[in-house]
């Protein structure tokens, strides 16, 4: 016995054996089903009813480790999805909060339940922990808590299991799901092309490209010309003569505008005699990040044209007000004796993809702490505040947009974002999975299963009312839906399952589009329940 204290004391052995077991559960398949990462809560629910605890601040750091990345990570596609479907995804917050709410009252009149209890019960089933200091302050009774305990482990373990099984069970293939996003966030950005043109119209005859407005005109890009069996790349004071090729890289319609302006198309290739080179470079220098192609000025320097920008998988028109982010790669034509002073602008270098900047990640989350301590007055009775989570998620999106402040850039790459974000979401995990199995059982035996039941029914059913509206009315990615689901629960833990099951960032962009909100109006209806 003294031994098993003393094994469950060991609280740094306990939390990386909780992870282990953890992973080694979450890789076991069932009928094609895994737990992944997310298995290692329901280990730790053991081991916090064996009586093994762990130091409160891992909870605490395993959040914020998570959420701030997670924030870095949608911050810069945040505004986009908002824009293009904002009001669907608050349409699904509003749903599930207000069903949540409506069940909580109905309880309370059915089952005679304790308005604080009930209280807590919402914020349990719904895993809001803003919710439950609303919910004290509100009926100012720590009956809250109970209700919230009891809920709590329920809340997290159902979120889990929803969007865990929801793909499994409707057959969904998720690689399917991921391009069926990212035809829909790009359908904005046209694909790009390259077309061969030789120079015929009278009206193109002895201008110069600057004189044409070929780049003001179609939008499109000139990135050789070939003149007497010489191929080079322009620049905007090159004449162009009759019977000249060009190559043009642009979008369908801007290769168009070229024709009608140029000539006709031809088949012929242009080459590049041995001094001029095709080259890609990867964005990795932070003093070119947030800055657009015009202030490179590359081609006044190096005679270099720049006719692709890649990023994140897709490419983009490389317009000159286009501003760099980090691991973008950019594909130009240049002398061979300028390649090495363009890498060296530029950065090219992969290692520096891979290394990570603490001093950023620290003054971003402290930023996020100090803001979620803010507190709102709005009159003698209520009170708001963003909170831990909603003060550093909201300062992560905002940094994550911003890219760069000077010599400090805020975001990182995409191994190091991953990086610490597993490390924060293993932390917070086994935390919070001990400290709920350590009170489950005992909160079972002395109130019956009637409140586990409705805080059951609490957390499912507006979960499965908003999947109803988001698939059949709102036509959501099942993606999207899913962080939106989760961000509606207000359910860290919930993102973690959803994350685990794919390499886009659909549900993290979700989630940070509706969390904010979703915990706004919980907080709402908790103080309007509390004064009914």
């Amino acid at each position: 016995m003294r031994l098993k204290m003393e094994f469950l004391n060991n609280s740094y052995l306990i939390l990386f054996l909780i992870i282990c077991l953890g992973f080694m559960l979450g890789n076991l398949k069932v009928k094609g089903i895994s737990l992944d990462i997310s298995a290692i809560i329901f280990v730790a629910l053991i081991f916090g009813h064996l009586g093994a605890t762990l130091p409160d601040i891992l909870e605490k750091i395993g959040l914020i480790l998570f959420i701030y990345t997670i924030g870095l990570q949608a911050g810069p596609g945040f505004f986009e999805a908002f824009k293009d479907q904002g009001k669907n995804l608050i349409v699904i917050a509003v749903v599930v909060v207000l069903s949540a709410t409506l069940l909580t009252y109905i309880a309370i009149l059915i089952f005679d339940i304790d308005k604080p209890i009930a209280i807590g019960l919402l914020s349990g089933a719904l895993t809001s922990t803003p919710g439950l200091a609303a919910g004290i302050d509100v009926t100012k009774s720590n009956l809250v808590s109970i209700g919230y305990g009891i809920a709590y482990p329920l809340g997290v373990i159902l979120v889990i299991i929803f969007v865990r099984l929801y793909p499994q069970l409707f057959k969904l293939n998720i690689d399917d799901l991921e391009k069926e996003y990212k035809q829909k966030m790009t359908a904005h950005q046209k694909p790009i092309f390259t077309r061969n043109f030789i120079v015929e119209n009278n009206s193109a005859i002895g201008m110069s490209i600057e004189q044409l407005g070929v780049r003001e005109m179609t939008k499109g890009i000139i990135s050789r010309v070939k003149h007497n069996d010489h191929v080079f790349t322009p620049t905007p004071q090159t004449v162009l003569h009759k019977n000249d090729l060009l190559k043009a890289v642009g979008t369908e319609d801007a290769l168009k505008r070229i024709g009608l302006l140029i000539g006709s198309t031809t088949d012929e290739e242009l080459y590049f005699n041995e001094e001029y080179v095709v080259q890609s470079f990867l964005i990795t220098k932070p003093q070119v990040i947030n800055k657009n192609l015009t202030q490179l000025n590359l081609r006044a320097k190096y005679d270099a044209t720049i006719t692709r920008l890649r990023r994140s998988g897709i490419e983009l028109s490389a317009s000159p007000r286009t501003k760099l982010q980090m691991g973008d790669k950019i594909t130009l034509v240049c002398a061979k004796n300028h390649i090495q002073n363009i890498s060296e602008i530029l950065g090219d270098d992969n290692t520096n993809l891979s290394d990570t900047d603490f001093f950023p990640i620290a003054t971003g989350i402290v930023l996020g702490i100090l803001i979620g301590q803010i507190s709102l007055n709005f009159g003698a009775s209520f009170q708001f505040s963003l909170g831990l989570t909603g003060g550093i998620l909201i300062v992560a999106m905002l940094l994550g947009r911003l890219g760069k402040t000077g010599p400090v850039l805020w975001s990182m790459s995409g191994t190091a974002n991953n990086l610490l974000r597993q490390l924060g979401l293993m932390l917070f995990l086994a935390s919070v999975g001990t400290k709920a199995g350590a009170t489950f059982v005992e909160t079972f035996n002395q109130y019956g299963i009637n409140l586990f039941i409705v805080g059951a029914v609490v957390t499912f059913f507006p979960m499965l009312l908003a999947t109803i509206v988001a698939r059949i009315f709102l036509k959501l990615n099942i993606l999207s839906m899913l962080g939106t689901l989760t961000g509606a629960m207000t359910s860290t833990p919930g993102l973690a399952a959803t994350d685990s099951l794919t390499k886009s960032n659909a549900p993290a962009v979700a989630y940070a589009t509706v969390y904010p909100i979703a915990m706004v109006l919980l907080i709402l209806c908790i103080q309007l329940l509390g004064r009914l």
